[in-house]
């Protein structure tokens, strides 16, 4: 299995990530992300002063990429992708400070241009979110980038010179909190109007924010709803949910904003400039809700090498390339996992009549039939329950949070286990909908009954029909072998099957 890194180095801070490389075919392949580090460096503070890297910083990153290394070659990692960006990209003494980091570290970086930037942004956002269109916003710590994509390609970008930290740097000897943020709010504002392309953006258009400031939005927002998951990418705040965080943060001492749970101590120093400029920008292009992408730049990079067409065009199908990367990660048996999905969709088809379910419901039941044994993984003895949890934190791309959590539900109810677990379901219901429980139950059973049908793991069964003819449901079978296991585990379904679709089950 390979093994690939990517090292960013940024102007406050620099990251690694180490991720394994699945390989589906020569076409396809998939990175899952197993160990990181990050360390602050400050690299460029004071570069504006005669424009050079000062050589305690420098030292510093030397020593820091030097345990990057070996980190990497203890986890034998055979590529290393490491790029520094815009930020340190117009350092006088650049060159040299890349060359004494090959010379001493054995790491050679590639020194990202803007279209760069923007391209590595966009694969990974346009790659592990499903929305179609929209405008992405990556507030890094000196710069701002906006990529406004439409048709799985990008339309307009823009790259405005501020950041979390420049914006603090700039106004750091503004001591009045209401004189700042008016001055902020200005500059930030005079900075877009640089952009023409900003006002004449469609309405409502989704606004995807990419960055650390918009991770530690989604963390403080989830706090004040009480959101049950604990998940950042594809978590959507409101504006109103980002005006309350502000007001939050603006009101306390430096000090007390460290101690802030949800806000990394590291941004406490930066993050009211960064939400200063996060509500300008929102104002201007009529936002009312943002989604957070855990995907930006390190993931497009990621992607870019193990999925190089993503560099022309993004994935067609992102959950179901997502639901294949984890299928491998977790050892599922994949034929199996796919007749299984493959006939949980011909019921679902078939007893259309008697569940009413609209389609959305189908790429839950897809989920939850291709990974419903992920749990294996850990032991066969309640691996439903276990295969909830893995698809509860596996951070689908793709899915939205709702998915995610009906999915997890449908793979835990296809393994008989007594009464559903209503405690557990009223967990998540601030995101659930009341239509999705009587779902949940539908669904599970169907996933029960058609992975009974593929009990030996053979496809023996190839296919199925079902009549429904007054109070029961005639369900046939087609196969060329001995079927005798798969009805006889499928008939244990019949009494919830009574319950559930208030009909009488017989298999043939």
């Amino acid at each position: 299995m390979e093994k690939i890194a990517v090292i960013d180095l940024g102007t406050s801070s620099v990251r690694l990530v180490i991720a394994n490389v699945l390989v589906e075919s020569p076409e396809i392949s998939h990175h899952i992300v197993f160990d990181e580090l990050k360390e602050t460096l400050s690299l460029v503070q004071d570069l504006d002063r005669d424009g050079f890297l000062k050589p305690p910083r420098i030292a510093h990153a030397v020593k820091t990429l030097q345990m990057f290394k070996r980190l990497c070659d203890a986890h034998k990692v055979e590529t290393i992708h490491a790029f520094t960006t815009s930020s340190v990209r117009k350092a006088k003494n650049l060159k040299s400070f890349l060359e004494e980091i090959s010379s001493v570290c054995g790491i050679k970086f590639r020194v990202l241009n803007e279209e760069d930037e923007a391209q590595f942004i966009y694969q990974g956002v346009s790659n592990s979110l499903d929305i179609p269109k929209g405008i992405i916003i990556d507030l890094g710590a000196s710069t701002c980038q906006f990529i406004n994509y439409n048709k799985r390609a990008i339309i307009n970008r823009a790259n405005l010179p501020f950041g979390a930290a420049t914006l603090s740097q700039i106004f750091e000897d503004i001591e009045d909190d209401e004189t700042k943020s008016e001055m902020i709010t200005a500059y930030v504002l005079d900075q877009l109007s640089t952009v023409d392309w900003l006002e004449t953006l469609e309405p409502d258009l989704p606004i995807i924010g990419v960055g650390g400031a918009f991770r530690n939005i989604a963390k403080l927002s989830r706090k004040l709803d009480r959101y049950p998951l604990a998940m950042n990418h594809n978590y959507t705040s409101s504006i109103e949910n980002i005006n309350r965080i502000y007001d939050m943060v603006r009101g306390l001492e430096p000090e007390k904003r460290s101690r802030i749970k949800g806000l990394s101590s590291q941004r406490a120093d930066i993050f009211l400039p960064a939400l200063e400029a996060i509500r300008a920008v929102i104002k201007l292009i009529n936002g009312t809700k943002v989604t957070v992408s855990g995907a930006g730049i390190r993931e497009g990079v990621m992607f870019n090498h193990t999925m190089p067409s993503t560099n022309e065009r993004p994935i067609l199908e992102i959950p179901w390339h997502s639901v294949n990367g984890m299928m491998r990660y977790f050892e599922v048996n994949i034929p199996h996992a796919k007749h299984v999905e493959y006939l949980s969709v011909q019921l679902y088809k078939q007893l259309r009549v008697l569940h009413k379910l609209p389609r959305q419901y189908v790429k839950v039941l897809r989920a939850a039939a291709l990974l419903h044994d992920a749990g294996m993984r850990i032991k066969y003895y309640d691996h439903a329950s276990h295969s909830f949890y893995y698809i509860l934190n596996s951070n689908l791309y793709g899915f939205t949070h709702r998915e995610i959590i009906l999915a997890a539900f449908v793979a835990l109810g296809h393994k008989h286990s007594g009464e559903f677990d209503m405690q557990l379901w009223n967990k998540f219901s601030s995101i659930l909908k009341e239509e999705d429980l009587m779902a949940v139950m539908k669904l599970g059973l169907i996933l029960r009954i058609a992975e009974s049908l593929d009990r030996t793991m053979s496809s023996c069964i190839k296919n199925i029909s079902c009549d429904v003819l007054g109070e029961s449901v005639i369900l046939k079978t087609e196969s060329d072998c001995d079927r005798f296991l798969e009805i006889k585990d499928a008939l244990t379904a019949t009494a919830d099957f009574a319950k559930v679709y208030r009909k009488n089950l017989e298999i043939l």
